[in-house]
């Protein structure tokens, strides 16, 4: 059996742990082979670091896809997160339409915002671009911030109740056309994790862990990126939110204990084994059963 395939479209920062230097070693770590499209290179992530340097990678994103193309590649899944233009947006979108077979799965991460707040190069016209793009993913991860977005919606009336979060869940479903992981979902204190809307069950259902209370960088690329690997290994959502909520929770668990600066990021690789063996995934499936 061929190795599955990857198309990862992130940004590249040479220091700081996020996008491509977080979903690299993780679906390689998950036995997938990751093909990485680069939207971006920057010295370091924009997060806590001045004077970082930044060359933009948009002109050379149609001919990386032209020349795969013509290689005949083929991906098991697309896997996009931030983009930093409008053209950008396009271009994935494109490449998504271009690349997608019926064995394709499409993940989004829809990254906007958070706190109720877009990120400072997120314009109205780039939020509606990706809400669009959206609109091809079989699975998208969007938090609180970017689900308002995505139903254009004010934040602050966001329901944060079980019930309402059903609500969200079902409407970001599109009429249950795609599945739907909504993160940063707490149902009770000390406890954080995300609600999951499954198009090929029609279920929803909630994984939760125990939430550690420190600001952490990249936890959100992190847990896309395994739950895109659990995905592509053939695990239905629940499980693999389940995998990417709990490996998430012990690299954060492991940053603090190393007392890392926060604009390093979460330190992920030391725990890699633990994706590589399929621990996690046996043992959120034993604690599912128990």
């Amino acid at each position: 059996m061929l190795t599955p395939r990857v198309a990862a479209i992130h940004d590249l920062s040479g220091f700081g742990r996020c996008s491509l230097t977080v979903a690299i070693p993780i679906l390689s770590a998950m036995g997938l082979q990751c093909c990485p499209l680069p939207t971006a290179f920057l010295s370091t992530h924009t997060g806590g670091f001045e004077g970082f340097t930044f060359l933009d990678m948009t002109e050379e994103m149609p001919r990386v896809a032209a020349h795969w193309k013509s290689l005949d590649l083929r991906f098991q899944a697309i896997y996009s997160g931030f983009l930093g233009s409008v053209r950008q947006i396009d271009i994935v979108e494109a490449f998504i339409r271009q690349f997608c077979r019926e064995d394709t799965i499409v993940v989004v991460d829809p990254v906007m915002g958070d706190d109720g707040r877009a990120y400072r190069t997120y314009t109205p016209q780039m939020c509606a671009g990706m809400a669009r793009l959206a609109e091809l993913a079989d699975v998208i991860t969007p938090n609180l911030t970017e689900a308002a977005f995505l139903l254009n919606k004010p934040y602050e009336e966001l329901p944060k109740d079980p019930e309402g979060l059903r609500e969200i869940v079902t409407a970001l479903s599109l009429q249950g056309k795609r599945s739907v992981v909504l993160t940063g979902v707490s149902l009770q204190a000390g406890k954080t994790g995300a609600m999951c809307y499954d198009a090929a069950t029609v279920q929803i259902e909630t994984v939760q862990t125990d939430f550690v209370a420190h600001p952490l960088h990249g936890t959100g690329d992190v847990f896309a990126s395994v739950l895109t690997g659990a995905l592509v290994k053939g695990d239905a959502l629940v499980s693999a939110t389940a995998q990417a909520a709990e490996f998430v929770r012990l690299c954060a668990v492991r940053t603090v204990e190393q007392d890392l600066p926060l604009r390093e990021g979460v330190d992920f690789e030391p725990l890699l084994g633990l994706l590589t063996q399929d621990s996690l995934r046996k043992a959120t499936a034993a604690e599912k059963m128990s």
